[in-house]
């Protein structure tokens, strides 16, 4: 089928919006055949009626979770048939029935602001105003169920023997303070007769490397959790100038996290929508001026400061969200992370100093003591800037 002929069975509003955007930009009905091939598949898809239906967003939602786009990885005429099709229903939405589908209004609401979508846009098809900043927090379920795993752990075996591990799990505060002070005597005394034995026996070492992991002695790089994440949609946070909030899709299948990163004045939105990067996944959710971001992006900063150019850490090619990023080195490389890194402890800012771009422009961390470079990496290969060397990374 041709892109004419399925453009010519959207409705008239919608087919007259998209051949208007066409008639001078080309590049929308694609790029390449491939992309040709894949805009007309989803134009026909929203002309038979089977992404959008008035009583039920859900399915179009989870569709929409992973995508910038709809068709490619930049805006074409699918995405303009698709943004027409649901303006009217979007129209008559309630903000708790848009909020229902956050992926849906994030897609929506960015197709709008589209440049030439608002040039081709006539009366039928006016911005609507989506009352985003308000929209609830989206929760993160991930969290609960893991603390709820560290309690038992933590009241379980009161014999001496099985007290070793009991460290790696930060225990709840018992309410008389005779059985809090007996409860540490046996901690002791447990960890002083572990002293004495040969760990090295103890199922191939594999206990020695998860007490590290478990917030316990020296913080160590492979105590951050890095991953690989794509920027899905992205906008300027509605009450700071200098922040961007976005959505990064890290490869959970709670979606996107919400992500406050302080770039505004260094990279160009431009330049952020639709990268992918490396996120750092287990730092504390903080508030960032009435959002709240569940993650940090990985960026360098030029050894002349930030006014010397900030750029994002860019994974290897042909990495997916959630990818693992680790650090080379034997010790590091198959230890587990922390679930989340403990503000009080200041792991992540002790380690951060040693973060540099090399003169490969590879990201690595230098270990202060030994001065052993250990590269950060994927098993794609290793992260780099695009162009800056000696960088710190944070």
């Amino acid at each position: 089928m041709s892109f004419q002929a399925s453009v010519s069975k959207l409705q008239p509003p919608v087919r007259d919006l998209v051949l208007t955007a066409t008639r001078d930009a080309k590049e929308l009905v694609g790029r390449t055949e491939a992309d040709e091939k894949e805009v007309i598949g989803w134009i026909d898809k929203t002309s038979q009626g089977n992404l959008v239906t008035e009583n039920n967003l859900k399915d179009l939602d989870t569709i929409l979770i992973p995508k910038t786009y709809l068709a490619t990885n930049y805006l074409t005429a699918a995405d303009i048939a698709l943004y027409g099709t649901l303006h009217p229903i979007v129209a008559k939405l309630q903000s708790s029935e848009y909020y229902a589908v956050p992926s849906v209004t994030r897609y929506f609401d960015h197709v709008q602001a589209e440049n030439i979508v608002r040039t081709s846009a006539g009366e039928a098809f006016k911005v609507i105003l989506l009352d985003i900043k308000n929209a609830p927090a989206p929760e993160r379920k991930v969290e609960a169920p893991k603390k709820k795993e560290k309690a038992p752990k933590a009241a379980a075996t009161p014999d001496a023997p099985a007290m070793p591990t009991e460290p790696a799990t930060p225990a709840s505060e018992p309410a008389d303070k005779g059985q809090k002070k007996e409860k540490k005597e046996k901690k002791k005394d447990a960890a002083a007769a572990e002293g004495g034995k040969d760990t090295g026996k103890k199922a191939g070492g594999k206990a020695a490397t998860k007490a590290p992991a478990a917030d316990e002695g020296e913080p160590v790089p492979s105590m951050i959790d890095l991953r690989v994440g794509h920027i899905v949609d992205i906008m300027k946070h509605p009450d700071a100038d200098g922040l961007y909030v976005e959505q990064i899709d890290i490869g959970e299948e709670t979606g996107p996290r919400t992500v406050v990163s302080g770039l505004v004045n260094y990279i160009p939105i431009d330049q952020m929508r639709d990268k992918y990067l490396v996120a750092v996944c287990n730092l504390k959710p903080a508030n960032m001026r009435g959002v709240k971001s569940f993650a940090m992006v990985l960026c360098a900063t030029s050894k002349e400061g930030k006014e010397g150019g900030i750029e994002l850490i860019q994974p290897p090619p042909g990495s997916k969200p959630g990818d693992r990023i680790y650090f080379e080195g034997a010790e590091f490389e198959n230890a587990i992370p922390l679930t989340q890194l403990n503000p009080k402890k200041k792991i992540f800012e002790t380690i951060q100093p040693g973060f540099i771009t090399l003169d490969t422009k590879e990201a690595a961390w230098v270990n202060p003591v030994t001065k052993v470079v250990h590269k950060i990496r994927s098993e794609k290969g290793v992260c780099v800037a695009p162009t800056l060397v000696g960088a710190s990374l944070s």
